[in-house]
């Protein structure tokens, strides 16, 4: 009898234990499953434009949605935009050592067309050179094309050969005559020369300065910017204020040049800004579609996917709370078919397709900045953001009732 009773608490004691393995393995799975997600999305993303441009068929191939109220400007913008604002979002994953995994076989053929596409893009004798020259708005993408080198050097730049490597300099420097308007773009001309600085090239310090104490004045307070002299509610504080402040100011004092703001005070405000942004993630994990370039869709997030890559999330936020956060959204934003055409590329809407949306001067190429989200993939499978349990984000919390942070003024003018 005595015997009986301690085989059946052994078997139980072991069910127990199996339970416990079953369940954290079970746990373990879903964690795996938020990165292989993220990494489908964005191979699904990107896989047209580069498998394309790297043949040097992307012109031949991309099927161009152009807004309704387009205003006329050369259309070929459309191309460099896909590319500069593509190549900037995946650049962290792309510098990811190789494996043998499934990811590291996508991230290697990734790579692969990502190198011959750069080398296209500025090859004047390719089907797929890109506009450099007859519209302002090139400055824009060239300064994201710049921040990916920035974001992977040793990845995406060191190995272009040398004549590639000439010819981007020389296309970069034809850019200066370029006037950007008075706000972000200032950013761009900045960002561009601050790519120079990074590679120990002649730059202009005088646009570096200009761009930073500008930027410095239009700060708001609370970890706002205005986007020139007059503020205005959207997203252009993630989709280019921040981040690009933030990475031009590194990129200097890394190289020693002097920066009439400092990057500490620079990423306070942009960590400032990740905990406000989080909050309006909604407990059904939506946010406001508000401001312009609403099309641009999860590119609002890329201050808080920066933090998490590159500097850590603040003291007032988990891995596993961001994480499950961007997550959700994602799988509500992207489960709608028709973000997509036929053809495999992004089409002009918010959630879906809905081109009455797009500004002036969107295109099917302008959507593709939502890759900047993808930041966080740059990160190795064991980081914790991808191993940490998942969490409810900080809005789930508060309106069901759980424990959670209150928020606080945070004064950080200087």
């Amino acid at each position: 009898m005595e015997y009986n009773i301690r085989k059946y608490l052994i078997l139980a004691l072991c069910l127990c234990v199996s339970t416990s393995i079953f369940s954290q393995s079970k746990k373990n799975t879903n964690q795996i499953d938020d990165r292989a997600y993220w990494v489908n999305q964005l191979y699904k993303m990107s896989a047209p434009i580069l498998r394309n441009m790297s043949k040097g068929e992307l012109k031949k191939n991309m099927v161009v949605e152009y807004s309704p109220t387009w205003d006329g400007r050369n259309k070929d913008v459309a191309y460099m935009e896909a590319f500069g604002r593509l190549i900037a979002g995946i650049a962290p994953w792309l510098n990811l050592p190789d494996d043998n995994t499934p990811e590291g076989k996508q991230r290697k053929q990734m790579h692969e067309w990502a190198l011959q596409s750069y080398a296209n893009a500025v090859d004047p004798n390719n089907p797929d050179y890109l506009l450099w020259t007859g519209s302002n708005q090139v400055l824009v993408d060239a300064a994201y094309i710049a921040n990916s080198f920035i974001r992977a050097p040793k990845t995406l730049w060191e190995p272009l050969d040398q004549v590639t490597k000439e010819r981007y300099i020389k296309e970069f420097k034809s850019l200066r005559k370029i006037r950007p308007a008075y706000n972000n773009w200032l950013l761009f001309r900045a960002m561009i020369e601050a790519f120079f600085v990074s590679i120990n090239e002649e730059y202009d310090g005088y646009v570096l300065d200009v761009a930073i104490r500008k930027i410095n004045e239009w700060y708001l307070g609370d970890g706002w910017y205005a986007d020139g002299p007059e503020y205005s509610l959207d997203y252009y504080n993630g989709y280019v204020m921040h981040p690009m402040y933030v990475e031009i100011i590194e990129v200097m004092e890394n190289k020693k040049i002097y920066s009439p703001v400092k990057f500490e005070l620079a990423l306070r405000r942009m960590q400032r800004y990740n905990q406000l942004i989080e909050r309006l993630i909604s407990p059904e994990a939506s946010f406001p579609a508000v401001g312009r370039s609403m099309t641009y869709r999860m590119g609002a997030f890329q201050a808080l996917s920066l933090s998490a890559w590159k500097y850590g999330l603040p003291k007032t936020m988990t891995n596993g709370q961001v994480r499950n956060a961007l997550t959700t959204i994602m799988k509500r934003m992207f489960t709608n078919e028709d973000n997509y055409n036929k053809e495999g590329y992004l089409q002009l809407g918010f959630v879906g397709h809905q081109p009455n949306l797009a500004d002036y001067y969107t295109n099917a190429g302008s959507l593709y900045i939502t890759s900047l989200v993808f930041l966080p993939l740059g990160l190795p499978a064991n980081h914790e953001f991808w191993t940490s349990p998942a969490e409810e984000w900080t809005s789930r919390k508060a309106w069901s009732g759980q424990p959670f942070l209150k928020d606080y003024h945070e004064s950080i003018k200087q």
